[in-house]
């Protein structure tokens, strides 16, 4: 690891000469690039990640003075690969300024690529707040470029992290209307199921029989097929549960679907939320007699 590290010195150190010596600008600029680039590689060989990611910047440093965007802008993604090994703010940081370059650029794609990356970063570091704005940025970008299947898997990211901040309005009118874009889609129809139920299950978090009822009766306009398929039957039998106050047939309806179709832990968290409004309405009830 010394070795590494001392030989990523010996690059930078000669970068820095590069810059403060004579020579021609194109090359002084160029030459100092390759040269922090080379450090760069050796600092990660010293698993030295911050000392790594600082010369990637010197690199989109002597790119930017070359106006070389794009070089720039991969070398920002490397130093936030760097980054994100010891510090997500950092990282972060480093790849928005990607992102700016790219948007420059009209490398819209890139740019779509690096903010849902910046999308699931904030996530993963539980900023949902950030999360929500990068992943609503991508999938405008995306859907600049008529990237509908990947704008509409950022747009369920956003409904996601919406319903976890118990937004659930907004969850629920972001994932109807990409029901609507997958049912008139022949690819994407059979994924409309799925997208109804999440939509269906945001409903039920509100805790109004009514809302979900109603919900149910939109979604079989927008999908006459619904109708027929088990994710209708558990909404349907969830709504009638949660009218009556009925926890425990709440509790059997997701345990015979989840018999047959697993419920991934987003659901499940929903799902518990929802039977709580049941509980707590029983309780209301106890109170007012």
């Amino acid at each position: 690891m010394a070795d590494f590290e001392a030989k990523g010195d010996e690059f930078e150190k000669k970068a820095e000469k590069k810059l403060t010596g004579w020579g021609l600008f194109g090359s002084k600029y160029d030459d100092a690039a390759d040269l922090f680039d080379k450090a760069a590689n050796q600092f990660k060989l010293a698993k030295n990640w911050s000392r790594a990611a600082n010369a990637y910047i010197r690199v989109a440093d002597c790119h930017l003075k070359l106006e070389s965007k794009h070089e720039a802008a991969s070398a920002y993604v490397e130093a936030a690969n760097s980054y994100k090994k010891i510090s997500t703010k950092d990282a972060a940081q480093a790849l928005n300024q990607a992102v700016n370059l790219y948007m420059e650029m009209g490398r819209l794609n890139m740019a779509a690529r690096y903010c849902k990356d910046l999308g699931d970063m904030y996530e993963q570091d539980q900023d949902l707040e950030k999360a929500i704005d990068f992943f609503e940025r991508a999938g405008d970008l995306f859907m600049t470029e008529e990237g509908t299947t990947s704008a509409n898997q950022c747009r369920q990211r956003v409904a996601q992290i919406a319903a976890q901040l118990e937004d659930y309005t907004k969850a629920t009118k972001l994932l109807e209307e990409i029901a609507k874009q997958q049912v008139n889609n022949n690819l994407l129809k059979y994924s409309a199921k799925g997208t109804l139920l999440n939509a269906g299950i945001c409903q039920l978090c509100r805790g109004d029989p009514i809302s979900i009822a109603n919900a149910l009766e939109r979604y079989q306009d927008l999908d006459p097929t619904f109708s027929g398929t088990r994710e209708y039957r558990l909404l349907a039998d969830l709504a009638t549960s949660m009218d009556e106050g009925d926890i425990p047939k709440f509790t059997e309806a997701i345990r015979e679907f989840d018999s047959m179709t697993r419920l991934d832990p987003w659901k499940t968290t929903l799902l518990l939320k929802a039977k709580k409004t049941i509980q707590e309405k029983d309780d209301l009830d106890e109170d007012l007699t």
